[in-house]
């Protein structure tokens, strides 16, 4: 913590390094860093599943850690660093905490809120505005997303034929994680 951050492509790459940690985990691969005046001081790795607690997405664990260290919910000033465009659960948290600008890799078609599936943060009744820039290492951030979910599908392949009741199991469970 407290690592020095000069340029987008560096708040990324360490996102990108936390995604990677998370997908080891068997999380999805998201990752997210939270930078002031120029330093990391708050890092999150999606969690839901390990964590079990749906809340637990990479910006929110980056936010609360960044809010805890610097002693204030407020996070004024401060820049989000994520690999994959928020949900709109994690864009309410980003203007709630202040943050000043989000920084994200790659879209996220089904559920991303700031261009994908919806524009969130230009919405008039927000009382707080936050600047947005994607597309920082957009290939990384979605060569790492299609290969988490391309060997998941795998290994779902690999149980259904394994198993007959493999099928129910994996049937009560989704991708939406």
């Amino acid at each position: 913590m407290g690592q020095v951050v000069t340029s987008d492509e560096e708040g990324m790459r360490l996102a990108l390094q936390l995604a990677a940690q998370a997908a080891e985990a068997g999380e999805v691969p998201v990752g997210a860093v939270v930078v002031l005046d120029g330093k990391v001081v708050g890092q999150g790795a999606n969690a839901p599943i390990t964590g079990l607690d749906p809340t637990a997405h990479a910006e929110i664990l980056a936010i609360r850690d960044a809010a805890t260290r610097i002693g204030n919910y407020r996070l004024s000033g401060a820049t989000l660093y994520v690999t994959v465009e928020p949900c709109s659960m994690c864009a309410g948290a980003i203007v709630h905490s202040r943050v000043a600008r989000v920084v994200y890799g790659c879209t996220e078609p089904k559920a991303g809120v700031v261009e994908s599936a919806e524009t969130f943060f230009t919405k008039p009744f927000l009382n707080h505005r936050t600047e947005t820039l994607g597309g920082v290492l957009a290939e990384e951030c979605s060569a790492l997303m299609t290969a988490f979910f391309a060997r998941r599908r795998e290994g779902k392949k690999k149980l259904r034929s394994a198993s007959p009741v493999a099928d129910t199991i994996q049937t009560r469970g989704g991708e939406d994680q």
